[in-house]
């Protein structure tokens, strides 16, 4: 019987990246201009993969200095820079990137001019804002190559200061290695420089969660002996159990795990991608005995990352345990949606990824069954998840939960046929 799961699902591992020179050569990939490589459903559709991908990525300008904060905080940047920054960010907003892009290079080669003294108590922070400010906006002008560069440079001289470094500008690493990682996918580069990215990330944001809450060494369970410290002896945690200052945010520490979990689930690395997975949930979904809370967002997303683990549960051998193992994860994931809207009605907007989520569980569901025979349960599966996507309107759910419901009654049609000595009518 053929039936498939959909979930937001490349390769090999990676060692720790310390750049030797601050400028690089761009991938020619970057040079092609935007080609979006293929994605299933739930993860094209999900406002939060591109999560949370989004909060990642340009969560790198959230974390304080983002463009929009630019605007409101322009005493608090050295009078050199102050005009040049009113210019750029006035040019965006008009829409003129190329005017933009000229204000705000100016600006930033100025500021890589002065003392670092002058940007204090974060220099780094501030410096590596203004690199966000610039690519952001050469992005906005569809120049992948240039941006690229921005973001590799800003990302070097974060590093190239290590030893110096606050714990919120080691944070801004991480939220600028997870950008270009997901920049490494969105335009086709190498597997190898997308895992590069995303694997420092991660182990970034274990030595930042070691180093700020005095927890010795660290390592995401599935993924000892990768990284520099490769050989150590490492005691795997979970990361949701760790008391963490209060400028890491749930988004920080889930948003890493999450990218390079599905590196490692697009590559079939389920091995990898398991544990990571398992990580960012228990960050996103703390238990009912925790004393944690979850926004309505994170619930959803949680529910997701459920739905991604019930997919990877069956994809080399899908056996009757591994059936029960997905299955059990499609279904806490489908409890979480359930749970979460019975307790945010009337939030439209934080409710919709759980509304996207509900469409890929409830289809997901209906796979499972149907390997398990239940044809009759699994029908009205699908027939509840294409309700579902036809509520919100999701073209691919519709599609998808329609071809089931045909394969379902071909499968039923020749059943009948069967039964009354028949031979079924096969259509050219």
């Amino acid at each position: 019987m053929s039936c498939y799961l959909w979930s937001a699902s490349r390769r090999e591992t990676r060692r720790l990246f310390k750049p030797q020179h601050v400028r690089v050569t761009v991938p020619r990939a970057l040079q092609r201009g935007y080609a979006t490589s293929p994605r299933t459903w739930l993860q094209s559709n999900s406002r939060v993969s591109t999560v949370f991908g989004a909060l990642i990525a340009l969560g790198v300008a959230s974390t304080a200095f983002g463009i929009y904060k630019f605007y409101q905080m322009f005493t608090m940047w050295p009078k050199e820079l102050r005009a040049d920054l009113r210019a750029g960010i006035k040019a965006k907003y008009q829409g003129n990137y190329k005017l933009s892009e000229q204000y705000l290079r100016k600006a930033y080669d100025k500021a890589l001019s002065l003392p670092l003294s002058v940007f204090s108590p974060a220099p780094h922070l501030k410096l590596s804002g203004l690199a966000i400010a610039l690519a952001s906006v050469i992005e906005d002008d569809d120049r992948p190559q240039p941006a690229y560069e921005v973001y590799v440079d800003a990302l070097a001289r974060i590093q190239s200061a290590k030893e110096s470094l606050t714990g919120r500008e080691r944070m801004r690493a991480v939220a600028l290695a997870s950008k270009l990682g997901e920049m490494a996918e969105t335009y086709q580069l190498p597997v190898a420089e997308e895992e590069r990215w995303l694997t420092w990330a991660v182990e970034e944001l274990l030595h930042i969660v070691r180093d700020e809450g005095g927890n010795g060494t660290l390592a995401v369970e599935g993924m000892e002996g990768k990284g520099e410290h490769e050989g150590q002896e490492k005691e795997p945690v979970m990361l949701a159990e760790l008391d963490l200052p209060p400028w890491v945010t749930k988004t920080d520490l889930g948003a890493p795990l999450e990218a390079l979990g599905r590196f490692y689930s697009r590559g079939g690395n389920v091995e990898y991608a398991v544990p990571l997975y398992l990580q960012a949930i228990s960050i996103l979904v703390p238990p009912t005995s925790s004393k944690r809370s979850s926004t309505i967002e994170e619930r959803c997303r949680g529910a997701q990352l459920m739905n991604n683990l019930a997919e990877l549960a069956i994809r080399d051998e899908p056996t009757a345990t591994k059936r029960k193992q997905a299955e059990a994860w499609a279904r806490q994931g489908l409890a979480t949606i359930e749970k979460t809207k019975a307790s945010a009605r009337g939030d439209e907007e934080g409710l919709m990824l759980c509304e996207e989520a509900l469409a890929a569980v409830l289809f997901n569901l209906g796979s499972l069954l149907e390997m398990d025979g239940d044809v009759k349960q699994s029908k009205e599966l699908y027939k509840q998840s294409l309700e579902q996507a036809r509520n919100i309107k999701m073209r691919e759910g519709v599609i998808e939960a329609q071809a089931a419901l045909r394969r379902l009654d071909r499968v039923s049609k020749r059943s009948a046929d069967t039964a009354m000595g028949t031979q079924p009518v096969t259509s050219q």
